[in-house]
């Protein structure tokens, strides 16, 4: 007499709420502890002053501004008052790239004004990798 059967059929279910619970679990942390960063039309590089060397890529334009607000992009100087000339000179020397670095050279003893006309018309043209150059400082000199 046979009672039972020598094959157990157990039926394998794998329960996927507890997974379900885990994976939204974590996506609230990661939603709850990322940082919302309002990205502006510009994005601009602040300049560190120490004397670490960095892997820096070559500049598509570099933009300088001596103390008498002169500017010269690369090393054309931009003829004539107001941000419109420098807006043409731009144009004309980036050869439509936009997605380049520019840097901004400007004497110590620019106003800050200069610095803030050269920033707009790199802003209205469209470009947003800005950097502003800067000397290294000596180790051991008093600010």
């Amino acid at each position: 007499m046979r009672i039972g059967s020598d094959r157990r059929r157990d039926d394998f279910e794998i329960n996927v709420i507890p997974l379900i619970d885990v994976l939204l679990t974590l996506l609230m942390f990661f939603v709850l502890t990322t940082t919302f960063i309002q990205h502006s039309r510009m994005q601009v590089t602040l300049p560190k002053a120490s004397a670490e060397e960095r892997d820096v890529q070559a500049p598509l334009l570099t933009v300088m501004i001596d103390k008498d607000g002169r500017y010269y992009v690369g090393s054309d100087e931009v003829l004539g008052e107001g941000i419109e000339p420098l807006k043409q000179m731009l144009e004309q020397n980036s050869g439509g790239r936009r997605d380049g670095q520019v840097v901004i050279r400007a004497d110590a003893m620019t106003p800050h004004q200069y610095v803030v006309t050269a920033m707009d018309a790199l802003g209205q043209l469209g470009f947003t990798r800005l950097s502003i150059a800067t000397t290294p400082e000596k180790p051991g000199a008093e600010r």
